[in-house]
């Protein structure tokens, strides 16, 4: 597998996302009803985590996020994965995006292409469903050395940014913006929220605020949310901090914990995403339920053809 990077994230103009990994497998067939979720294929099946992102880079995005929101130490280490295949997994995710986007290329999918290394919260690892929720009783130096180990494994894999994602509490930003310094790779820094606030109750103007000064930090946003709650977020990111937004909500759909199933219908429409764009959003894409066919016509949305 090739680790040779594109060029410098996002180089220039508006960079289409990828869309959800979990719906992408489960669309292939994978059992994801694990507390790994996704990151158990990079154990037991990571050619399919390379076929799916394959199939976003064909469909017309730019970026492939890592298999690696759920992977983390303490929770391979219930697997009686040891720290050393915790650290060499992590590192896969890496590289099988990275091959993913040169499969794209050997086809003739435009580029650049680049992997942004997903780096989920804290609530993630727990697999309880606070990670939409917040507020789990640590300190911010806690979280930091939580989080710390595996960002550095993560950034030693190449990746062109680190995806700080679905975050749901500003303190957890203040931590994640502690460990990704020194790192020498950029990030992008996007919470999870429930209208104007985060999922801890934040509002977002103070959120975003905890970013604006971050040099590592080259897009701040909003992901795995309602695509309703999007608008007035990515005015705020913009305003606070100067820097381009980032955003990937979900379907619209609602998760029901309790059935293990998606309710309701789907709202996010790919038109949405030219408001987005003028507003301030620099690099656009979906999360949960947002599959190839979206992406693809978001990409078309974006980048119409003459």
């Amino acid at each position: 597998m090739t680790s040779t990077s594109p060029g410098p994230f996002p180089g220039t103009g508006t960079v289409v996302l990828d869309g959800g990994m979990s719906n992408q497998l489960r669309a292939a067939g994978h059992d994801l009803s694990d507390a790994l979720w996704s990151a158990r294929l990079l154990v037991e099946r990571p050619e399919a985590i390379t076929e799916a992102h394959l199939a976003y880079f064909e469909a017309g995005a730019d970026v492939a996020i890592t298999a690696s929101y759920q992977a983390t130490f303490e929770g391979f280490a219930r697997r009686g994965i040891s720290e050393k295949r915790a650290a060499e997994l992590l590192a896969l995710s890496v590289a099988l995006a990275r091959e993913a986007a040169r499969q794209a290329g050997a086809k003739g999918a435009r580029g650049p292409l680049w992997v942004a290394a997903s780096v989920g919260p804290y609530g993630a690892m727990l697999a309880d469903g606070s990670e939409y929720r917040g507020r789990y009783g640590l300190s911010v130096a806690e979280l930091e050395r939580f989080h710390r180990p595996r960002l550095e494994v993560l950034a030693e894999a190449g990746p062109d940014v680190l995806a700080l994602e679905t975050v749901p509490d500003a303190d957890e930003a203040r931590a994640l913006l502690r460990a990704v310094r020194g790192l020498g790779v950029p990030a992008w820094l996007s919470y999870s929220v429930a209208g104007d606030r985060t999922r801890a109750g934040q509002p977002l103007e103070e959120a975003f605020a905890v970013a604006a000064d971050a040099d590592e930090v080259i897009a701040v946003g909003v992901n795995c949310c309602a695509p309703e709650d999007v608008d007035a977020a990515v005015v705020t990111a913009a305003r606070v901090t100067g820097k381009p937004v980032v955003v990937y909500p979900n379907s619209g759909e609602t998760w029901d914990a309790g059935a293990r199933a998606w309710r309701g219908r789907a709202t996010f429409a790919p038109g949405q995403v030219t408001g987005w764009e003028r507003a301030g959003a620099r690099l656009i894409g979906g999360c949960c339920r947002v599959g190839p066919e979206a992406i693809s016509r978001i990409a078309a949305t974006l980048r119409p053809v003459p």
